[in-house]
């Protein structure tokens, strides 16, 4: 049973991937005053589709750990440490360090101008000022790449942690009861009042981690998936009800940043759509189509690239307010998936050039 391919990852993978896009599109434009994006394009007082923001937000990133620290195990089960460091090395740092030079500076010159900061830049006395752009452009794309950091970092610190633990966790945890999976909203919840960087929002450290943790324990046991998918009823039913209460609770206020993304509130809904997702995915998702393989093999660079396609619309389009919102939003989508398709085919393709920006030393088939 370990050693059969869980297509359910597969799958959560690039439809949560989808999400993101679609998520990033609705938050280029927020009406909420969510700074360092274009901002409200619209004339509406209150732009009710944002309410997608809240509905996916809190569970977006989560279940994108557990699902990373499931695959963790699942390496590790076949390969030693010093493999998997190598490993997640290659795929996760050379492309947010090396990669922000060889590509994504170009995704920070439009962070940076969507946030007016090349412009006052401009006004400094050269050479100052293309030293101060450059660097901008380097440390603004990093982007989406925040998860990634993220990953390498928890990556590096879960083989710590085997050292020390031995493996006797992972075969005490392959015994949860179900009814325990509920309390592992407690620890969820207050990781998340730790180890949060107080400018950037998204580095949440101890509230990642938690989830991480847990998918390489807890969820990566396939006793364990048995165990939740017939508890998948319960994990929907809480997880509608949370969205509910968050969205008419927190609807136009800043869900990203403290003190909503450090709220109870913000924690349960975070864990139990996770939980929602993951049995679910497991229940009734657990195949693969044409489709689905297809899909599976591009998730990464939709999310790698997407990005700047929908920031480059912004940017170049919308900004300027040279169309309409009701053709800005569809095109933005239209451009993100296009962006990380298109550009994943194309540098995937080139050798070395490859390894930096994705971190891959051959196509995949």
């Amino acid at each position: 049973m370990e050693n059969k391919r869980r297509h359910y990852l597969d799958n959560i993978r690039w439809v949560v991937t989808l999400a993101v896009v679609l998520y990033h599109v609705f938050y280029m434009y927020n009406g909420e005053g969510i700074p360092g994006v274009a901002g409200k394009i619209t004339d509406v007082k209150v732009q009710y589709w944002d309410l997608f923001q809240y509905i996916v937000y809190p569970w977006l990133m989560p279940i994108f750990f557990i699902v990373s620290g499931i695959s963790a195990k699942l390496y590790l089960d076949h390969h030693t440490g010093k493999e998997f460091a190598a490993d997640r090395t290659k795929r996760l740092l050379i492309p947010t360090t090396l990669g922000l030079v060889a590509f994504q500076f170009l995704q920070g010159f439009i962070n940076a101008s969507l946030s007016d900061a090349i412009a006052e830049m401009s006004k400094l006395p050269a050479p100052g000022n293309y030293i101060a752009i450059g660097i901008s452009c380097i440390l603004s794309g990093i982007g989406v790449l925040w998860y990634m950091q993220l990953l390498w970092i928890f990556c590096m610190v879960l083989l710590l942690v085997r050292v020390i633990d031995k493996g006797r966790l992972l075969k005490v945890s392959a015994k949860t009861p179900a009814w325990m999976t509920f309390l592992f909203v407690i620890p969820a919840w207050g990781a998340g009042l730790i180890l949060n960087t107080p400018m950037i929002v998204v580095y949440r450290f101890g509230f990642y981690f938690v989830f991480f943790l847990l998918g390489y324990f807890v969820f990566s046991h396939e006793e364990v998936i048995e165990r939740i998918k017939k508890l998948f009823p319960v994990f929907a039913v809480l997880a509608v009800g949370l969205c509910v209460a968050f969205c008419i609770l927190y609807f136009g206020q800043n869900y990203a940043d403290a003190p909503i993304n450090r709220s109870p509130l913000f924690g349960a809904y975070g864990y139990f759509g996770s939980l929602a997702i993951l049995s679910g995915f497991a229940k009734f998702f657990d195949t693969q189509t044409p489709f689905s393989a297809w899909m599976s093999r591009h998730s990464l660079g939709i999310y790698v690239f997407h990005y700047l396609g929908i920031s480059a619309v912004a940017l170049f389009l919308a900004k300027p307010g040279f169309l309409p919102a009701a053709v800005i939003y569809p095109l933005s989508l239209i451009a993100g998936l296009a962006a990380g398709i298109g550009l994943y085919e194309i540098i995937s393709r080139i050798p070395g050039y490859r390894f930096a920006v994705l971190g891959m030393t051959k196509k995949k088939s």
